[in-house]
């Protein structure tokens, strides 16, 4: 961004970046701060991703993507999204994308394959997943949340709460108890969807930030789900939970050293017109040195994750190194936040400032996709292996 060639993308990527550049510019962007007072984006936003054909470009041909497996492409549309300052939204169509609806592709029967890829495509199904509890974050293990085999489906009776995309989402990865006595091996992955009695919703939680991020409680009172939702196996979904957390936590940390690179942006121009004591706060050592320093670092960080995304695209990521993403890149965006606000003064902390609200942003994703305490203790399991 800075100073070392970003030679990781091709000439067909950056005319997807371009695409998505202008797409942000005039669909996202001009709508995020009403977005933000609605606690949510619009349903039509998500109708005109479908449109432009962002939505599961992993996605097989037969089921209305483009079956592109490389994540290349996945990586621009996370990083235009944070560069344009929209932390919500780069949160939102994501988490739907590169979370979401990988389990259903990588796990889900023909029938469920059928009935939800293609609306998730086209932006009429918006897709959230359930695992965190009032009672169980971190430790998955702790989920109370049960689904009682009754032949021909399953009975779920739980709650969960914290849930990104929760008010809007029309389909739910949740992860269940089938067995409670089993520990991890008692834990599967069920969809469900809006159609189902005795699934609600509650309101959009009142967040510190993510404002355009709708988050909300699911509750589930005897719901019944057909046994073709069991996403694989039943028994197997902490499995399934820890190969896809890899790719979760790579998209975290892309999105944090984009978000990083907008508020560095934001604070450049600023400084560079502020004045006190009859000249620009840019003429202060002090101010040059905070900016190099935050340069260095986002540079840094966006060359360690192309390689990462590189990796992965060769299917080596592993747990420990997508843990140790997240935990640097979530680390080093709150770290740029509070330098930025710093810098700005008083206006840092107004909200009609883009890095007063990107400092309130910040500071949730060094919480979810599992704690940065949990990453450090997945490094240390690879490291003392």
């Amino acid at each position: 961004m800075f100073g070392l060639p970003r030679t990781f993308f091709t000439e067909e990527h950056e005319l997807f970046r371009a695409s998505v550049k202008d797409f942000i510019a005039k669909e996202i962007t001009p709508y995020n701060s009403q977005w933000e007072k609605n606690k949510m984006v619009s349903r039509e936003s998500w109708l005109k991703l479908g449109e432009k054909g962002f939505l599961g470009i992993q996605a097989p041909e037969h089921l209305g993507g483009l079956n592109i497996q490389d994540f290349r492409y996945n990586a621009v549309f996370i990083e235009e999204l944070g560069l344009s300052g929209c932390s919500g939204p780069a949160i939102g169509y994501p988490l739907h994308n590169d979370i979401v609806m990988p389990y259903i592709l990588h796990y889900g029967t023909e029938k469920a394959l059928g009935k939800y890829i293609p609306k998730m495509i086209s932006g009429e199904y918006i897709g959230a997943v359930a695992m965190t509890e009032p009672g169980a974050g971190s430790d998955l293990q702790g989920i109370r949340t049960s689904a009682v085999d009754q032949g021909d489906h399953y009975l779920v009776n739980g709650s969960k709460t914290f849930i990104s995309n929760g008010y809007l989402s029309d389909v739910v990865v949740v992860a269940v108890k089938t067995d409670p006595m089993k520990g991890a091996k008692g834990i599967s992955l069920l969809l469900l969807d809006n159609s189902m009695k005795g699934f609600t919703k509650g309101h959009p939680f009142e967040k510190v930030g993510l404002h355009a991020q709708d988050t909300c409680e699911l509750f589930f009172e005897d719901v019944k789900v057909p046994k073709e939702n069991l996403l694989g196996q039943a028994g197997e979904g902490f499995t399934y939970l820890m190969k896809e957390l890899a790719q979760e936590r790579l998209v975290v940390a892309l999105a944090a050293v984009a978000l990083g690179e907008y508020m560095l942006q934001e604070t450049i121009q600023y400084v560079k017109q502020r004045k006190a004591f009859n000249q620009t706060i840019s003429d202060f050592q002090n101010t040059r040195f905070k900016l190099a320093e935050m340069c260095a670092a986002l540079e840094q960080g966006r060359i360690y994750c192309d390689y990462l995304v590189q990796l992965h695209n060769e299917g080596k990521l592993d747990s420990a190194m997508a843990s140790a993403a997240k935990y640097n890149m979530t680390e080093l965006q709150c770290k740029v936040a509070d330098e930025c606000v710093q810098l700005h003064g008083g206006y840092g902390y107004m909200w009609d400032y883009g890095v007063a609200r990107a400092y309130a942003d910040a500071r949730v994703q060094r919480i979810y996709a599992g704690t940065n305490e949990i990453m450090k203790e997945l490094i240390a399991r690879k490291i003392l292996k």
